[in-house]
């Protein structure tokens, strides 16, 4: 930006959205980093985007002009006034998200994060500097509900013959990935982009060589047998392994085959709004509850290969190898958490070596 004199206040609302634009950019371009000097992910990019119209959109239906107060211009007062409108942004702000868009806390909590950050660039790479008014807004969170198979009903979609031909081709292939995705726990973004060279053979045994999008950690998979027989029978001339689909398409076609598995019992949805809990019905007037199946998603093949892996005795930290949590990652503990039987099974271990010991001198 041109050189801001000592006496201008505050930049203006055509000059917030032209530092953000700017802010997009560099990202997009590579020139902003992590902190650690990896490229933003293409779909943080795509929310910094998200955020731009959403900020745009608030601001045209309620009528807020966007300023960006220069702290080391302001006296005591004009500090008290920045202040005051920060504070009165972020209450209009969420209040829009929450009351005229119907958000809940997870998403408002994701622009919020997104916002801060753009606000701390500000201040860290352009230095100009607008102050720490930001640093007060609060970031909504919300423990989304994790959905997953169990044991039982991924072996049915893997092993019957009679679900298998009663299916259409083309639910025969959205089963087929659906499956390849329940049991190598990727993110379905990485299992459309597999291609040939992710896939190696040592001493007849089948690997799966992937770099996770999200995390850059690195895995190689074996995979079991009906694994490889699916991959086979997608061999082709086209680049990935799999036919594509788009994140869209491929969870219509899940809820068409939920409607084959026994995932008809009710399951409550319940989200979060201002640290709230509301129970979400599929039909308000009936007070009809949401089944399984409406809750399966793409989402729900990494969380079932997870929960499937450590329900079945597969060591914490193999599993994390398997799915590439880094070291440390609170998204795995919610697997974890959300595997008693897991919890079980370890306990057990425990205390059966612990009664073991009896009889044994001190």
């Amino acid at each position: 930006m041109k050189h801001i004199p000592k006496s201008q206040k505050f930049i203006t609302h055509d000059d917030f959205f032209l530092l953000l634009k700017t802010y997009i950019r560099e990202s997009e371009k590579g020139i902003r980093t992590k902190k650690n000097g990896e490229s933003i992910r293409s779909s943080t990019i795509r929310g910094y985007g998200f955020m731009e119209k959403l900020i745009l959109a608030f601001c045209a239906t309620k009528k807020f002009e966007m300023k960006l107060y220069l702290a080391h211009h302001l006296n005591s007062s004009e500090m008290h006034k920045a202040r005051k409108y920060w504070m009165s942004f972020y209450v209009r702000f969420t209040d829009y998200m929450y009351d005229d868009l119907g958000y809940y806390d997870n998403y408002v909590g994701h622009v919020i994060k997104n916002l801060k950050a753009f606000l701390n660039y500000v201040n860290e790479d352009t230095l100009i500097q607008i102050g720490s008014f930001h640093d007060k807004f609060h970031v909504p969170k919300e423990e989304i509900q994790i959905v997953t198979l169990t044991p039982a009903q991924l072996n049915y979609l893997i092993y019957d013959k009679q679900l298998h031909n009663q299916l259409s081709p083309n639910l025969r292939i959205i089963k087929d990935t659906f499956v390849l995705g329940c049991t190598v726990a990727m993110r379905f973004s990485d299992l459309m982009a597999l291609s040939k060279h992710n896939l190696t053979v040592n001493e007849n045994r089948h690997y799966l060589k992937i770099q996770a999008e999200k995390t850059n950690v690195e895995s190689n998979i074996w995979l079991p047998e009906y694994a490889v027989e699916i991959l086979k029978r997608y061999e082709s001339k086209r680049k990935t392994l799999l036919p594509s689909f788009s994140n869209a398409y491929f969870n219509i076609q899940l809820k068409k085959l939920s409607a084959f598995i026994n995932l008809s019992e009710p399951m409550i949805k319940v989200r979060t709004k201002r640290r709230r809990p509301l129970v979400i019905y599929k039909n308000q007037k009936e007070r009809k509850h949401y089944t399984m199946a409406d809750h399966i998603t793409t989402h729900t093949m990494r969380r079932t290969a997870i929960t499937v892996m450590l329900r079945l005795g597969m060591d914490e930290q193999a599993v994390r190898k398997v799915s590439g949590h880094s070291a440390g990652s609170k998204e795995f503990y919610k697997y974890v958490s959300f595997s008693q039987s897991y919890l079980d099974i370890q306990a057990e271990r425990t205390f059966t070596k612990l009664a073991e010991l009896q009889g044994i001198s001190r």
